[in-house]
């Protein structure tokens, strides 16, 4: 009987934890410790016969399962938040430093994101460019067409 309520107590404080700081799939052991310390509350012998890993281990693969549903729904995957230099081409941004033939100090940016660029020829800060090739993680850009009004 003590240890059943050792395998609560334990239960309890992994529930907790998971609770502190979720994502480390506490609930699964503390749900297979819960289970088992109530089985030797109600029929102690079981608790120490053959049938107790098999209980632990006929439990252990649905919790396992409906825990990674349960964090799925809790926190749906997403699209990636960073940005690659292949997403960028076609996409325009602002020169925020000058961008220079042969050189990565140029800035450009693009959207939320800031890209070291390089470009054929000089394009000074402020100009409205293009992205039409990327290597690595930078970007090489072209002015883009000024359009008359």
């Amino acid at each position: 009987m003590q240890i059943s309520i050792v395998l609560i107590v334990l239960a309890v404080l992994l529930f907790l934890a998971e609770a502190l700081t979720p994502g480390f799939f506490l609930l699964v052991p503390a749900t297979v410790l819960a289970i088992l310390g109530f089985i030797g509350l109600l029929w102690p012998e079981v608790l120490f016969s053959w049938w107790s890993p098999v209980i632990a281990f006929a439990l252990l693969i649905p919790m396992t399962y409906l825990t990674i549903k349960m964090y799925q729904r809790l926190a749906p995957p997403g699209p990636p938040e960073t940005s690659v230099a292949t997403s960028m081409v076609g996409r325009e941004g602002l020169v925020t430093e000058t961008v220079k033939p042969n050189s990565l100090k140029g800035k450009v940016r693009i959207q939320n994101d800031t890209w070291s660029a390089t470009s054929d020829h000089e394009i000074p800060k402020g100009t409205w460019v293009f992205v039409f090739e990327s290597e690595g993680v930078h970007v090489k850009v072209k002015e883009k067409e000024k359009t008359s009004e």
